[in-house]
């Protein structure tokens, strides 16, 4: 089993920026990777990054982001963060950590709220 508990959501101007983090435990040795996923009201659960856990730093960011946000990891603490600078109010949405396991199963966390205001 893993935990994953996010922090440093909340309210920020358009422009401005926001730094979330993911911290996890529990059993890590079969996860792949480990990534931001973010569920706008109405709207489905969209991929925001990923970045590899084992075996290398491959990122993977949406259209979206890309230039604007920026993942990291740092293994020895077993956390995995989110700068999103140059926010924008269509950024707004829960933020959800995933690790997902070698096999495709993904564990979640409860998710941060993040609003960007104009």
């Amino acid at each position: 089993q893993v935990q994953l508990v996010e922090s440093g959501g909340g309210l920020v101007q358009a422009g401005g920026s926001l730094r979330l983090s993911c911290a996890a435990s529990g059993s890590m040795f079969n996860i792949n990777a480990m990534g931001w996923y973010r569920q706008a009201p109405g709207k489905l659960r969209e991929l925001v990054a990923s970045i590899i856990i084992n075996g290398g730093r491959t990122t993977n960011y949406a259209d979206s982001v890309k230039g604007r946000f920026t993942i990291s990891r740092d293994n020895a603490k077993n956390t995995v963060d989110l700068e999103m600078n140059s926010l924008k109010p269509e950024d707004t949405a829960v933020y959800y950590c995933n690790a997902m396991t070698r096999w495709a199963y993904s564990y979640w966390g409860q998710g941060t709220q993040v609003t960007v205001s104009s």
